[in-house]
């Protein structure tokens, strides 16, 4: 399929990294095909995934000249999003995960901001999440800010954000060590730290998040959010020793909204009543430990 482009439409790449989401991939490669702006290449990055992925990737890359496929040993996502960069042609990176959806005037929309202005590193938009649908979003993310300092303690980037490959070249790409989730918010602090700009969000809801029991935000989120959280700050002090005053109020904020939940589930009539369940248990062990104390006595 040959695409007619303008002078002024820089290449896009989208680089979507797959691992186990072959049941998700047509969704997320349909609605890049759908793109009203047509001046982009989409790199497949099957990152050693033992599904269906290279049979479907192959089909979309036989559909349409644009779509690239790459192959390689599982290593993580960040490591796949890497891979796809390094491979990518593009002046401007788009990440996509293989079961998210763009709207078709993602790039139509988003393209022409980051291009126009210098101040800026990163442009991103709403969020929409759903479950099966597009259609019937259950949830909105308006992020906030356009500075690195709204994105010290919460990201508000989603990780499907456009960015320009030099930037990525400047830092070096994402941390391959980071593997259990929140590379992208590290990649983002990184970018508008070393080149001193700023992020645009767009108040529309362009890019759509499927929450699934694969989702590796919920499991991120459930799991692993405060060892990422420390590895980020203490990867960059500088940023939050600059963010003193608000970096120690958040943290007392925290242990306080950590001690009234400790204290609410004490006060809980379900709390109480487990006590008193259990009290008759707590004198039987005490006298059986005084038997035995006595017997070996």
């Amino acid at each position: 399929m040959v695409q007619k482009v303008k002078e002024s439409e820089p290449l896009v790449s989208i680089v979507v990294p797959c691992y186990n989401q072959s049941h998700f991939l047509d969704d997320a490669l349909e609605s890049v095909l759908n793109q009203s702006y047509t001046n982009w290449e989409c790199i497949i990055v099957n990152d050693g995934s033992p599904d269906d992925t290279v049979i479907i990737a192959q089909y979309w890359v036989k559909t349409d000249l644009r779509f690239k496929y790459v192959e390689r040993e599982n290593g993580g996502l960040s490591r796949a999003r890497n891979t796809g960069i390094r491979f990518s042609e593009g002046t401007l990176i788009l990440p996509l995960d293989a079961d998210d959806i763009l709207h078709k005037d993602y790039l139509s929309i988003l393209v022409p901001v980051l291009i126009q202005n210098d101040n800026l590193a990163i442009v991103s938009c709403n969020t929409g999440f759903f479950t099966t649908n597009p259609n019937e979003v259950y949830f909105k993310l308006q992020p906030k800010g356009s500075e690195i300092k709204n994105l010290l303690y919460q990201n508000q980037l989603i990780a499907t954000s456009l960015f320009k490959k030099t930037s990525w070249e400047c830092v070096g790409g994402y941390d391959e060590s980071m593997k259990s989730g929140f590379e992208d918010w590290e990649f983002w602090l990184r970018v508008l730290k070393v080149e001193r700009k700023t992020y645009q969000i767009i108040p529309e809801i362009l890019f759509y998040y499927r929450k699934s029991e694969e989702s590796m935000l919920m499991d991120t989120v459930a799991n692993y959010q405060e060892v990422i959280k420390k590895y980020i700050i203490q990867k960059h002090p500088e940023l939050y020793i600059e963010d003193f005053h608000n970096f120690t109020s958040v943290q007392f904020y925290h242990l306080k909204t950590a001690r009234d939940a400790e204290k609410a589930i004490k006060n809980s009539m379900e709390f109480k009543l487990g006590r008193v369940l259990l009290k008759p248990f707590k004198m039987l062990a005490s006298i059986v430990g005084k038997n035995k104390f006595s017997n070996d006595a």
